[in-house]
């Protein structure tokens, strides 16, 4: 660990004409971690990972790698290396020469640049293809090339820009749990920037959950998941249920049309009036072993292999269970059933009101 982090912004701002796709941004990711800037399209993910990578350049503010400064500089007087959803590979040169071509740039020769090249590939599990052209690759492989030619200089940071995007599923999920292991065994400073939540959750050390140009909040995966601090947040890392109420004490809320339920401590954080109580799904059980409660009416249920889903109808709206299916013919509920719906205070969590939407 240094003391300087890999990457800071400062006050980072970038316009389009009169558009602004990153409004006064500021941010330190650490060395030697796995950052992820998350969020939908158009909330400035990718506009900051540009500006990092020195492809576009910041309208105000500063952009440090390390103790540089670099805002004025271009891509190739940066010491960082960009990954982009297209690959971008050379379709006339080998794998090795892909992987080679910068080390050859940089004047590396001889049996130094066949021992860097060989281990890097090794590192990425490409072993054995080194004559292969990239048309003779599938989509996954032709991924680890980017990935080895990005990482054959030894940059300060590499820069992810949706990588896995032309992925299908499963090999997406394959190539996650790789680009982890290979930033683990490695060590550099990862920038991943995805719109995919379970992405980011799966491979990221820490998380920026972007919007409108700003970070929502910044966390580790299970700081965001466990306690969100906006309904934004909430929503957009996984299913929530959100229910509106009224602080009433230093750790409970009355909720609108509803019981009053405790909370953590911790999790109102000040907060006084209109707020809104979340609790995710996996969290509720259906039963009544819990100190909060709601009474309602099973509406629908559908069964997704590892649980069964159902949305259960209540005083404070529609509500989503989630139920493990641990146990071959567990109890479950059906269409039409009353039960009481139960969770701990330690599972719930408190964002600001929703504003009137219900």
């Amino acid at each position: 660990m240094t003391g300087v982090a890999d990457v800071r912004l400062v006050d980072v701002t970038k316009r389009f004409e009169d558009v602004t796709a990153v409004d006064r941004l500021s941010l330190e990711i650490e060395h030697g971690s796995f950052f992820a800037l998350l969020g939908p399209s158009g909330c400035g993910k990718t506009t900051t990972l540009r500006m990092i990578g020195g492809f576009e350049q910041p309208t105000e503010g500063q952009i440090y790698l390390g103790s540089t400064e670099v805002s004025g500089l271009p891509s190739y007087k940066r010491d960082v290396n960009t990954v982009f959803q297209s690959y971008a590979l050379f379709p006339h040169l080998s794998v090795f020469e892909n992987v080679a071509f910068g080390l050859r740039r940089q004047g590396v020769r001889g049996a130094t640049l066949t021992g860097q090249v060989n281990e890097i590939l090794r590192l990425v599990g490409l072993e054995g293809m080194e004559k292969r052209k990239p048309r003779q690759l599938s989509g996954g492989q032709q991924q680890r090339v980017a990935v080895a030619r990005a990482l054959v200089n030894k940059p300060k940071v590499l820069l992810l820009d949706e990588p896995l995007g032309a992925l299908d599923l499963k090999l997406r999920k394959q190539m996650q749990l790789e680009l982890k292991g290979i930033q683990h065994d490695i060590g550099i400073t990862f920038v991943h920037v995805t719109h995919d939540q379970e992405e980011a959750m799966t491979m990221a050390d820490q998380i920026a959950v972007m919007q409108r140009g700003r970070i929502e909040q910044l966390g580790t995966p299970s700081e965001l998941y466990e306690t969100p601090s906006t309904a934004f947040v909430a929503g957009f890392l996984g299913v929530s249920n959100l229910i509106p109420g009224t602080v009433s004490g230093p750790d409970s809320v009355r909720l609108r049309s509803g019981p009053e339920v405790r909370v953590r401590p911790d999790a109102l954080a000040g907060r006084t009036g209109e707020v809104a109580v979340g609790i995710r799904p996996e969290k509720i059980e259906l039963g009544q072993g819990q100190a909060n409660s709601l009474d309602g009416t099973v509406v629908e249920e559908a069964y997704v292999g590892v649980s069964t889903q159902y949305i259960v109808e209540t005083g404070c709206g529609l509500l989503t269970v989630y139920r493990q299916n641990a146990s071959p013919g567990l109890n479950g509920a059906a269409p039409g059933q009353r039960l009481t719906l139960s969770w701990s205070p330690e599972s719930t969590f408190v964002v600001d009101s929703l504003e009137g939407s219900e």
